[in-house]
């Protein structure tokens, strides 16, 4: 699965965050991006079961503040998001017993291009001064996020 293209890639996570990636840090971010959408959706899949909703409407998903205010910072980037990409690799997964609605796939570009920056700023808190994350930088910044979310 690929969010964006390699140029888009390298382009936009040295706007976020000064950071230089290539085409082998994609695999890493693709999986990452994929596993903190599934994790969002298993989530608000639990509200919209509490709730008594056959479907996940976009208020069930768990947005923090800093979540939302990195969303707001990646609609600021005018940046896009592949978003049939994600989509056909949250297939692969262990299927919801809940859908999302409309409203909810139309927010899914922004909630992963909000995921998208909190990862390049998470780098450059954890690591001042980096320029080029390897495997160890991007493991630690999964491990933050894993935590988290």
């Amino acid at each position: 699965m690929t969010v964006m293209s390699i140029a888009r890639f390298e382009k936009f996570f040295r706007a976020a965050a000064g950071l230089n990636v290539d085409k082998n840090d994609l695999k890493r971010y693709s999986d990452f991006v994929d596993a903190k959408l599934y994790d969002l959706l298993t989530v608000a899949q639990a509200t919209a079961r509490a709730n008594g909703r056959d479907i996940i409407q976009a208020s069930d998903l768990p947005i923090t503040k800093g979540l939302q205010e990195s969303i707001h910072h990646f609609r600021k980037m005018d940046q896009e998001v592949e978003i049939k990409q994600v989509l056909e690799q949250l297939a692969t997964h262990p299927a919801l017993d809940r859908t999302p609605d409309e409203e909810t796939e139309a927010a899914c570009p922004d909630i992963i291009g909000g995921l998208s920056f909190a990862l390049a700023q998470s780098f450059k808190i954890l690591h001042p001064d980096l320029k080029n994350p390897q495997t160890q930088h991007w493991d630690e910044a999964r491990a933050v996020f894993d935590l988290l979310l």
